[in-house]
C-alpha cells in the first residue's frame, strides 16, 4: 500500500479520547495508530478498549506476558506485521523472559517454556489458523493444563488478535517507531519486516 486507507485521527480536544492515550501510554509506551484510526468512530475506539481490558486484565495463571505471546502467535499466523512487532513488544514490557521472546517459535521443546505455556501456545497456533485447526487432541491437552475460566481468557486474547489483525491488515497501520524497534531486536532474526506498515 502507498498510504493507510485511513489515517488515525487527530483529535486532541475530547478528553475521553486524551485519556484513552494515556492508558496505552502505559501499557505500550504509546497510543497505537490503530485505536486513533478506530477514533473517527469514537464508539468503535472505546467498545474496543472495553473489551481490551476485559481480555487482558490479569486474573491469574494466565500471566499479562503470556497472554501478549498467545496475541504474538495468533498475528504471526494471521500474517499481521503491525499486531507481530505490538505483541512482542507488550510482552517484554509486561515481563516475558528474554529466552521466551528469542524463542518464541521454539515453544514446543524450549526449556523456557512450561507444559501449561507450550499447551496454551498450541491452541493459539490452531486457532488462529484457517480454516481452524483446533482438534480433540489440542483441546484436550489444553484441559489438562487450564480450568474453564482460563481458557476463556486464551481465547479471548486469539479473538481480539483476530480483530485486531483483521483492522491493521486492511487498514495498512503505520507502524510506530518504537514498535519497529521491538520488531527488530525479536523478530527481524527469524525474517520480520514492517511490511506494508512503514511508509
Amino acid at each position: 500500500m502507498n498510504r493507510p486507507l485511513v489515517l488515525p485521527s487527530t483529535k486532541q480536544e475530547d478528553k475521553n479520547f486524551l485519556e484513552l492515550i494515556q492508558f496505552f501510554n502505559e501499557t505500550l509506551g504509546f497510543c497505537p495508530n490503530s485505536v486513533k484510526t478506530m477514533y473517527h468512530r469514537p464508539a468503535i475506539a472505546y467498545a474496543f478498549i472495553e473489551l481490551n481490558k476485559a481480555v487482558m486484565e490479569n486474573r491469574g495463571r494466565v500471566t499479562s506476558a503470556l497472554k501478549r505471546l498467545i496475541g504474538y502467535i495468533s498475528s504471526n499466523v494471521a500474517g499481521c506485521r503491525y499486531c507481530q512487532a505490538h505483541t512482542i513488544r507488550a510482552a517484554e514490557r509486561y515481563g516475558a523472559e528474554a529466552e521466551k521472546l528469542e524463542n518464541i517459535w521454539e515453544f514446543r521443546t524450549h526449556p523456557a517454556f512450561t507444559e501449561p505455556e507450550r499447551a496454551a501456545l498450541e491452541f493459539a497456533l490452531a486457532s488462529s489458523t484457517i480454516p481452524n485447526a483446533v482438534d480433540d487432541l489440542i483441546a484436550e491437552n489444553l484441559r489438562q493444563h487450564w480450568n474453564e475460566g482460563e481458557i476463556v481468557e486464551i481465547l479471548g486474547v486469539i479473538a481480539l488478535f483476530g480483530y485486531l489483525n483483521r483492522w491493521n491488515d486492511s487498514m495498512g497501520t503505520e507502524l510506530e517507531k518504537d514498535a519497529i524497534e521491538s520488531g527488530e531486536k525479536y523478530l527481524q532474526p527469524n525474517g520480520w519486516t514492517p511490511g506494508k506498515h512503514a511508509y
